[in-house]
Parts: C-alpha cells; sequence; structure tokens
C-alpha cells in the first residue's frame, strides 16, 4: 500500500493524449507550435520510429487475417505540410495487399454531379482493410470555404453531415484517425524553395500553391473550425507538430500503432481444417 504522503510518480501522457482535439474544445492553432516534439530529440527517436513500424508490420498484417476490422486514416495539411512523406513512412510498415492510399483532388464532372460525400463513400475500407486519405471530404469545408465555391449556408451545414457520416461509419466497424499536420509559414516557405531548386522535386510545386498561401489566415480558420467541430469519440483529430519531419512521423506511428493495439486483431483459427491432416 502506497503511504499517502509518498508522491506518486505519474507516467507522461502518450502522443494520442497529448495531440487528440478533445471533444467539443475549441482549437487556437495559433497556441500549438509547430516545432513541439515533448522533449523527444531527433538523434534518439529513430529506435522507436522503428519499433513502432514493426508493430504496424504485425498489427496490419492480423487485421488483414481477422478481417474484422476497417481502418481509416486521414491525412490533411496546407501544401507542403508532408502528407506524401507521412504516407511513405507509415506504408513502409503497411503491406499494399490491405491497403491503400486515395488522393482527392478537384472533383470530376461525374463526382459533381453527385453529393460531395459520394466519391468519398465508394473507396472506404472493406473489411480487413486500411486506407490512407490525402486530403478527403473535409476538403469540402476547407478549399470550399475559403475560396467561397458555395455559400457559407452550405458549408457551414457539412460539419453535421460529415460528423454523422464518420458515426455511422464507426458504428459499422470503421476505426478512424484523422491527422492535421500543423506547419508554419516559415517552414513551408522552406520547403517551397526546396522544391524549386531540386529538379527532381519541382514537379510538385504548383503556382495555386502561392495563392493558397496568400491566404494563409483564412485557412487556419477554416481548419480550426473544422478540427473544433469534428473532433468526436468515433473520429478524433490529432493535430501533429509538423515542422520536423521526423517527429511527424513518431507522434503518427505512435498513435496509430497505439490505436490499432486497443483493437486486439488476432489471427483466426481455421476450424474447418481436420484436425488429423497430414500433407504428403
Amino acid at each position: 500500500m502506497v503511504d499517502s504522503m509518498t508522491p506518486v510518480k505519474r507516467q507522461p501522457e502518450s502522443l494520442r493524449g497529448r495531440l487528440r482535439v478533445k471533444p467539443g474544445a475549441g482549437v487556437d492553432l495559433r497556441s500549438i507550435a509547430p516545432d513541439e516534439t515533448f522533449g523527444y530529440r531527433k538523434d534518439t527517436a529513430q529506435a522507436k520510429v522503428a519499433g513502432d513500424v514493426e508493430r504496424l508490420v504485425d498489427l496490419q498484417e492480423r487485421i488483414w487475417a481477422e478481417r474484422a476490422h476497417r481502418v481509416l486514416i486521414v491525412l490533411q495539411g496546407m501544401d507542403a505540410s508532408g502528407k506524401d512523406g507521412a504516407i511513405k513512412h507509415l506504408m513502409s510498415g503497411l503491406h499494399p495487399l490491405g491497403c491503400r492510399v486515395v488522393g482527392f483532388g478537384v472533383p470530376s464532372a461525374v463526382e459533381l454531379a453527385h453529393d460531395y460525400l459520394w466519391r468519398v463513400h465508394q473507396v472506404m475500407p472493406g473489411n480487413g482493410e486500411m486506407a490512407i486519405f490525402n486530403r478527403s471530404h473535409y476538403e469540402d469545408v476547407l478549399v470550399v470555404r475559403v475560396k467561397s465555391l458555395v455559400s457559407e449556408a452550405v458549408w457551414s451545414r457539412r460539419y453535421d453531415h460529415v460528423n454523422e457520416f464518420e458515426r455511422m461509419l464507426a458504428d459499422e466497424g470503421t476505426t478512424i484517425l484523422k491527422f492535421f499536420l500543423h506547419i508554419d509559414q516559415e517552414e513551408q516557405l522552406s520547403r517551397f524553395q526546396d522544391r524549386l531548386g531540386d529538379p527532381t522535386k519541382r514537379w510538385k510545386f504548383k503556382m495555386g500553391d502561392l495563392e493558397a498561401r496568400q491566404q494563409w489566415d483564412d485557412y487556419m480558420a477554416a481548419y480550426a473550425d473544422a478540427l473544433s467541430r469534428c473532433s468526436t469519440d468515433a473520429a478524433p483529430w490529432y493535430v501533429i507538430p509538423a515542422n520536423r519531419k521526423w517527429f511527424r512521423d513518431l507522434a503518427i506511428g505512435e498513435i496509430l500503432a497505439d490505436t490499432l493495439d486497443d483493437l486486439k486483431p488476432t489471427f483466426p483459427e481455421q476450424a474447418d481444417l481436420p484436425p488429423d491432416l497430414v500433407l504428403t
């Protein structure tokens, strides 16, 4: 029994707890440092990152074999925030057979002829599958809002649509994790300059990126509203400080591995095999 006068040593809060947007909590992105690392250092984080990748390898294999869970990973962020880099890191621990990446660009004419969630629902993961969204249905409360592509009356009602859509997915067995990759304008400028200076990366740069950069404050306000209004118990948002790429990968890897571990996936038994089966 612990003496009541003895100080209790508390374990540090997990990154999942630190970075999760609490349901109903307002988000002020100006108060969240994009270069925060919570005491982790690049030179000592490598082993942890590698360990979490190994955890993901095992967990995904179990999920694929069991076919009892569906997992959706949403990545959102400003241009050059690291969505592609995060996907490359995650895929190093995931087998393509049970995982696919879906990118959401400008809707096609066919997609525009349907409701805005139509194209999203078609690519949701099935039993045993994981899907990673590079951008997502949230573009319809982000870029659509900032560029005034629809009226405020239209985009403002979509928060409720999204929450109900995600609640339905969760009720039907989908585990949803949403990551906002949080960088500042200085880091974005540095990454843009790197892209322009590297012939192998210049293709990533688009003039439209500069237009979005000029609307930075409008985008931050739109992201803050989406994070505040659409982080739920069924589909939580995580704000990932992403100025440092290594910490971005560490945080996403830990949160994903911890969440999948909670599912307790197991390899199924082959009950239909005869107990005396002998292979010759």
